[in-house]
């Protein structure tokens, strides 16, 4: 896209918003850069202020769609309602009551690994988090559309063209859904809500809320799919309009929204962005998704962050297994672990354990080191533990299991649980191949930033792996040093990064 073409479908996006209601500070000043959109403000911004209003009835959803009786009629529900929903008004094009929110839009969101083919997924992904997560996604997703949304184009009773639905329209769908959808409440769900979605994510650094103002008391489902949704109260009769970031009343002219319009009367329906922090003039205004690492950012949004405090690393069971399995018989790995399965359903009924999480500090949780440490039972502690559940620790008789958490969990970092945690480290950094840490480091130095497959791979793969390293600190020498000992590289990645 062109930076003419790009400014023409800004001006011709403002314009839209204007004609459907949605009304913003004119601090908010929305910037085309080469690869995204930015909201930054022209004046001094502060906690509190309202900065725009979005009547619920302009946001894109299965219940405000053309489709709706469609979608509703065929049982579509969920994620997969909201995509038909989306090619729905895309196939419409410029008659489309949300053509001029769409076309400012991308076609996909090419960044979200979906979309990535194989190859790229094999080459980029291995080892990480999303590696065996994505291939997975594709699968489904392309069974998906065979089983539901090729039966729903061709028993429509409005006749659809099955290339406006076919698999490629799906998947950019599904990737634009996946990056840029909100929970709206009870009644509509959720979708596309235009303006909200062009704000920016920062971790840990929210400069605007998203928040539901409604006269029902319907919409009071908190979302835990990008920003919590809440009730603040409610709003008269009217929208606003805002001069230099202060809010007036006008009356404003009604959308053409008609499915929203005929279901409830939304005059007063209305989302609020609202400051929850002051923000200098000159700055970007940034939303937050939710507190992730960088799979799940890289998943779901298709961008990372060097510096994420919520990254983890899983270990599968079946690595625990493995590594078990180099040291015991396979009678007894099955004992040992239907002891652990016995002990962890008698805490956690209704919990199934497949992987055990490394924190952003390399910490194991505390029911891997229960499972190896079950495991690394001699015989006699471990019948001792089978008669009465109690163990002996580093000589220390009458240690319960089942009252080890994480508060107190150091008290099964006996020698062999800690060699057994090097060796899992060892086994869990196989899977990133032969590159080492350091060519991974090199080639983000390398990369250029508006290569983002291979770039946000790269940030997703080393921050993983300096996990790893940080575990493998954590079992030498215990928590307390785990940062002095594991942050070196990371701290020069850090100053690396940010230079770019």
């Amino acid at each position: 896209m062109t930076t003419t073409s790009s400014s023409r479908r800004l001006r011709a996006f403002k314009r839209w918003m204007n004609h459907h209601s949605i009304n913003h500070s004119d601090a908010l000043d929305l910037i085309i850069q080469p690869h995204q959109l930015c909201i930054k403000t022209l004046y001094d911004l502060h906690d509190g202020d309202v900065i725009a209003t979005i009547p619920k009835r302009s946001c894109l959803t299965v219940k405000s769609s053309g489709a709706c009786h469609l979608i509703e009629d065929f049982k579509c529900e969920g994620y997969m309602a909201l995509a038909v929903a989306v090619m729905y008004e895309r196939s419409l094009r410029q008659q489309s009551p949300w053509f001029g929110y769409l076309q400012l839009l991308p076609e996909r969101n090419s960044d979200v690994p979906l979309l990535w083919s194989i190859g790229e997924i094999d080459e980029l992904l291995v080892g990480t988090e999303l590696h065996k997560t994505v291939k997975e996604d594709k699968a489904l997703v392309y069974e998906d559309w065979k089983s539901c949304i090729v039966p729903f184009v061709e028993s429509s009773p409005t006749p659809l063209d099955p290339d406006d639905f076919d698999l490629d329209h799906y998947l950019a769908a599904k990737s634009l859904i996946s990056s840029r959808s909100f929970q709206i409440d009870n009644y509509y769900g959720f979708g596309m809500v235009p303006l909200a979605d062009l704000f920016n994510h920062k971790t840990n650094a929210e400069d605007v809320h998203f928040t539901s103002v409604s006269d029902h008391s319907e919409s009071d489902t908190d979302s835990s799919e990008n920003i919590e949704n809440q009730i603040d109260g409610n709003l008269p009769n009217g929208d606003c309009v805002f001069q230099n970031g202060k809010e007036s009343k006008v009356n404003s002219p009604e959308g053409d929204f008609s499915a929203a319009d005929d279901a409830c009367d939304s005059n007063t329906e209305i989302l609020e962005m609202i400051m929850v922090r002051d923000v200098k003039a000159g700055t970007e205004v940034f939303n937050t998704y939710g507190t992730m690492g960088n799979a799940a950012l890289l998943h779901r949004y298709g961008f990372t962050e060097p510096d994420n405090p919520y990254n983890i690393v899983n270990i599968d069971l079946e690595l625990v297994l493995q590594w078990s399995s180099s040291i015991f018989s396979s009678r007894h790995r099955r004992t040992r672990l239907s002891s652990w399965k016995k002990l962890h359903i008698s805490e956690f009924p209704n919990q199934q354990i497949d992987y055990f999480e490394i924190s952003s500090d390399g910490e194991p949780e505390v029911e891997l080191l229960k499972l190896m440490f079950i495991i690394l039972l001699s015989e006699k502690d471990y019948n001792e533990f089978e008669r009465s559940n109690v163990v002996s620790i580093c000589n220390k008789k009458g240690f319960v299991l089942e009252e080890i958490t994480e508060t107190n969990k150091k008290v099964l970092l006996t020698e062999s649980v800690r060699s057994g945690l090097l060796s899992l480290a060892d086994i869990r950094e196989r899977c990133y191949g032969l590159r080492s840490l350091e060519d991974d480091v090199e080639a983000l130095e390398a990369c250029s930033v508006t290569n983002k497959k291979l770039y946000h791979s790269l940030v997703l793969r080393i921050s993983e792996r300096m996990i790893i390293k940080k575990l493998r600190a954590y079992a030498s020498v215990g928590s307390a040093r785990v940062r002095a000992l594991g942050g070196g590289n990371e701290s020069t990645l850090r100053k690396k990064l940010q230079k770019r």
